[in-house]
């Protein structure tokens, strides 16, 4: 869930799966978004191609109910959608409006909590469930605003469905990528000086991109991780350890 073009996290994840033998299904936003994504969806044949807009009622549930018919089951839930209104994202956490911060809330982190109730039934044999976060969500990271409150909640949401959902043989990780252009990052004020800053105080002086990120994901779905769950797993070239 949330890939928008070929720039996406979600879509280095998926092409991770791919490689690595899953079969995959591929949601997208809308029509519009339809045809950025489907040609990428073909790429990774992915035998399941639904809308999905967390926002519009019904459709998550739709997403999983043809899931459940196609598959009957489900190894891996990767969610990667957030969203806040341009002009709460952009402005301070002070004069975020309280409608901003509810839908930024509802679509960046109360929509994992509602797919992971959805994937729990499907991961019969057990199964790992991820979400999308950043540095942000635990230190102050200029310009982020609002999103850092509501990533926060996003993984104290992942810590909270790795215990109830462990005893399932259910495991819930966040993952925390560097900075990496894409589209939804666009909307962050000063964006391209916060990417020049990861390069000059990473340990390793680059950063990451979405074949990264996508190959850390896929080995913690795998069984080489099976007694790890609950953490917030960084793919950042190091940077977190640097301030």
């Amino acid at each position: 869930m949330g890939i928008a073009n070929e720039h996406s996290i979600a879509y280095g994840c998926a092409r991770a799966f791919h490689r690595l033998g899953a079969e995959i299904a591929v949601t997208y936003l809308n029509e519009n978004a339809r045809r950025f994504v489907e040609p990428l969806a073909d790429e990774l044949d992915a035998q399941i191609f639904e809308p999905l807009n967390v926002q519009e009622p019904g459709q998550l549930e739709a997403v999983f109910d043809v899931i459940s018919k196609k598959w009957g089951k489900l190894d891996i839930a990767l969610h990667s959608i957030a969203f806040a209104p341009k002009e709460d994202l952009q402005g301070g956490l002070l004069d975020c409006s309280a409608e901003g911060f509810s839908l930024a809330m509802d679509v960046s982190c109360h929509s994992f909590v509602r797919m992971a109730k959805l994937a729990a039934p499907l991961m019969t044999d057990g199964g790992t469930i991820f979400a999308m976060s950043y540095y942000g969500a635990n230190k102050v990271v200029p310009n982020y605003n609002v999103m850092g409150p509501v990533k926060a909640a996003l993984e104290a949401s992942v810590r909270y469905l790795a215990y109830e959902l462990g005893p399932k043989g259910i495991r819930v990780h966040a993952i925390s990528p560097g900075p990496i252009k894409t589209r939804a990052a666009g909307g962050l004020k000063d964006f391209n000086a916060m990417l020049n800053e990861a390069v000059a105080e990473s340990p390793v002086h680059d950063l990451v991109d979405i074949e990264d990120v996508g190959m850390a994901t896929a080995y913690l779905a795998t069984p080489f991780a099976k007694r790890l769950t609950g953490s917030t797993f960084y793919v950042d070239a190091g940077l977190n350890i640097m301030s």
